[in-house]
């Protein structure tokens, strides 16, 4: 794990239903029959962050089986609200650990790295509680995403719906920072995109 002297946190978004996907992503494994829990878990603690957080809602009860022991379950009640509930859920769960900052990872991202995770936290300098830096790849907006625990309770007011925090980050001048030389970038909706390397 990457030594820094910020106390830092992971979520893992896991509690969609995955109705493109066809199914929810929480159940997801790669070609090698890993559980994207259990990378998505790997690439933050790898990338510095504990404790981690998994936010679970579709088939909680089956993903929760996938949750390493290094990692938090956290139950989503009101999952079929969309995004907004498990970002809120997430973030109020990592931040209860008294940690500085959160770094934010979807579980639909099986090939990222973690030296992406590195990347955000190492930009959000001395003072990680008032920072917000999003990883972008060929200058759009994608994850890992840091958000200073300063930010988690306005950002989770401002949630709603099946939105995420990007309105709140774009408002809020949060740091653009390319890692397109780290990996792709890519989420992966459907399954028809597994074959990509997913």
């Amino acid at each position: 794990m990457a030594q820094h002297p910020h106390a830092i946190a992971g979520v893992v978004l896991a509690a969609g239903a995955g109705s493109r996907f066809g199914g929810p992503k929480a159940l997801a494994r790669d070609a090698g029959g890993e559980a994207w829990i259990a990378l998505a878990v790997e690439v933050l603690r790898d990338g510095g962050c504990a404790p981690v957080v998994v936010t679970l809602g579709a088939s909680a009860d089956h993903a929760q089986a996938l949750v390493p022991a290094n990692a938090e379950p956290v139950r989503v009640e009101a999952w079929t609200r969309g995004l907004s509930a498990s970002v809120a859920a997430g973030l109020d769960a990592a931040a209860a650990h008294g940690v500085d900052a959160v770094v934010v990872m979807p579980v639909d991202t099986p090939d990222a790295a973690a030296s992406a995770v590195r990347r955000v936290i190492a930009a959000a300098g001395p003072r990680p509680r008032r920072a917000l830096v999003q990883a972008t790849y060929a200058r759009r907006p994608g994850h890992p995403v840091l958000i200073g625990v300063d930010h988690v309770r306005p950002l989770i007011a401002a949630l709603e719906g099946d939105r995420g925090a990007r309105d709140y980050l774009r408002a809020n001048g949060a740091v653009a920072l390319e890692c397109e030389d780290l990996w792709s970038g890519a989420d992966i909706d459907t399954r028809s995109e597994l074959g990509s390397g997913g």
